[in-house]
């Protein structure tokens, strides 16, 4: 069973998403991506409250701004999803969760040192040019959640 509901427009979209974030971090790096992608529509809470869809997660709008960069600066979001990262993202809705994005809600790449907060939530890790961040304990029991 999956780990959410998704359509094959939801792995589309998805695949773009992971492509345009971190396809010079690998497939591992996209994986990642996808798995906070997949956080975010479990969580249900924080930020995060009322998604229901992929691309409700994806186009979302926080402070005025997409909450993913690629949706409005990123060229390589809109180029067709290839099938490696249809595969990456299949993967990502149905098991895949991996430290350190196994229980992140935000990941960025600071071009530097990873900040021990980021939006005041504890630092999990990093992978090659992003750090992850998880919710601090007892805030978001969804994101914990299979």
């Amino acid at each position: 069973m999956p780990r959410v509901q998704y359509t094959n427009s939801d792995v589309n979209l998805m695949a773009r998403m992971m492509r345009a974030e971190a396809e010079r971090e690998g497939n591992l790096g996209m994986l990642m991506v996808g798995n906070v992608i997949v956080n975010r529509l479990k969580a249900n809470c924080l930020d995060f409250g009322g998604l229901r869809t992929v691309g409700q997660v994806i186009y979302q709008v926080q402070g005025g701004n997409y909450a993913f960069e690629a949706v409005q600066k990123g060229s390589l979001f809109y180029n067709p999803a290839r099938s490696v990262e249809k595969r990456l993202a299949k993967q990502a809705l149905d098991y895949w969760r991996q430290f350190p994005s196994k229980f992140a809600l935000w990941y960025f790449n600071p071009y530097g040192d990873c900040p021990p907060t980021w939006y005041n939530q504890p630092f999990a890790g990093q992978y090659k040019q992003h750090c992850f961040y998880e919710p601090q304990p007892n805030t978001c029991e969804g994101v914990y959640v299979w």
